[in-house]
């Protein structure tokens, strides 16, 4: 699996014009999926998600998780972290796991985030056209690959 993990003020996810997720002070987190991911991926990412010591406490150091923060979760689907452009200038996407693979693991990783951080997540719809808003506080942006655990 891959993450973007992102340190907003606020995000929010619309379908078709409705908001179907929406955080102020959080982690807006892109997923990509693929087909060697394990329930042992899931399970290392969202502890290292929610423990992620990326806010700052009151020196102004980033020493504080979002869960130490209280703060909020957005999820959303991203096929394009896993995108190959190696060869010429048309992405390939053939090492992002289809819908039936997916959207399970997905779905685990939601539960498994709301375990781990102790509350309700908000997310996108799985292979919809969303539009993405975020304010990205820092900004603080990170990328972990569960297969290298970095």
């Amino acid at each position: 699996m891959r993450i973007v993990i992102q340190r907003v003020s606020e995000a929010s996810v619309t379908v078709e014009g409705s908001v179907t997720g929406a955080i102020e002070k959080g982690l807006m987190l892109l997923i990509g999926i693929e087909d060697a991911d394990t329930d042992e991926d899931i399970a290392w990412l969202s502890s290292k998600i929610v423990n992620l010591r990326i806010f700052d406490d009151a020196e102004g150091v980033m020493n504080l998780s979002v869960k130490d923060v209280g703060g909020e979760v957005l999820l959303v689907s991203q096929f394009t972290l896993h995108a190959n452009t190696k060869k010429g200038n048309r992405p390939s996407y053939i090492k992002a796991s289809k819908p039936d693979i997916a959207i399970p693991m997905y779905e685990k990783m939601i539960r498994q985030l709301e375990t781990d951080l102790g509350k309700k997540i908000q997310t996108g719809i799985f292979g919809a056209d969303m539009k993405v808003r975020l304010l990205n506080d820092g900004p603080v942006t990170i990328l972990i690959d569960s297969k290298n655990k970095e």
